[in-house]
């Protein structure tokens, strides 16, 4: 393919992706940000007197940076395996495998739908945090880019459930089970310093809480986790995955079969 025709290819991907869930909005992008804003008013308005400051920092302001990575979390990963398996299973997917589009350029265009979501609900949750908070970003840098690598990241992981599924349950069972307790347990609602030292040991061997803790540096300057070891697990993690998703498509893996 010419640099022009792989252009093309890679924006008629991108594009389907994102009109995708635009055009749904009220079910992509809406409910997160009201469940995240009855997290909002509960821990942060309601709890968080109670509880305190944690680190130097009203429990509002410590809790808003990892409820924002928990939208951008959930909704790339959900928005990439919806989206591939809804095309493995009406079998169009094929269509895009029997084109000469490179497997790099089918990845990063799914990828990219996966991050503008993410990106959308993690603006709009930002804004409604404003409400409950004055928010101030110390890094705005690190901020950004902390978010969106993160949603790079767990797109692809969306992406390989989606390649691995076999049904509709298929894709849920990795949310329910693996993600979600990763994410709560990943330091969103509370510093890994409060731990006995055998779990804050455990801790560190779960990736999501250098995620959180490298946007918690970005927004608050705090941050449990040096925000260079952040950056590391994220990138690797990254082309980890990224070689994987290349693999099992260049093989047809859970679609030619």
């Amino acid at each position: 393919m010419t640099l022009t025709e792989k252009y093309n290819a890679l924006k008629t991907i991108v594009i389907k992706e994102v009109t995708r869930f635009s055009r749904i909005w009220v079910q992509t992008i809406l409910p997160p940000v009201i469940t995240t804003a009855l997290y909002f008013v509960i821990f942060g308005n309601l709890i968080g007197p109670r509880i305190g400051e944690m680190d130097g920092y009203r429990y509002i302001e410590y809790i808003i940076p990892g409820l924002i990575m928990m939208s951008v979390i959930t909704s790339s990963y959900a928005n990439v395996v919806s989206s591939f398996y809804s095309a493995k299973f009406q079998r169009h997917i094929e269509e895009i495998l029997v084109s000469p589009t490179p497997n790099y350029l089918i990845v990063i265009g799914y990828l990219a739908g996966g991050v503008g979501r993410a990106m959308c609900v993690g603006g709009a949750v930002t804004v409604v945090s404003l409400l409950f908070s004055d928010l101030r970003i110390h890094n705005i840098f690190m901020t950004f880019s902390i978010g969106l690598l993160t949603a790079i990241l767990f797109s692809l992981g969306g992406l390989l459930n989606g390649i691995f599924a076999k049904s509709f349950d298929d894709i849920s069972i990795v949310p329910t089970f693996v993600l979600t307790p990763l994410t709560y347990l990943g330091g969103v609602f509370y510093s890994i310093n409060m731990l006995p030292e055998f779990w804050r040991s455990v801790s560190l061997g779960n990736p999501i809480l250098y995620m959180v803790n490298g946007f918690r540096y970005g927004v608050l300057g705090n941050s449990d986790i040096a925000p260079l070891g952040s950056y590391a697990i994220i990138i690797g993690f990254i082309v980890v995955l990224f070689a994987v998703s290349l693999h099992l498509l260049r093989r047809g893996h859970g679609i030619r079969n």
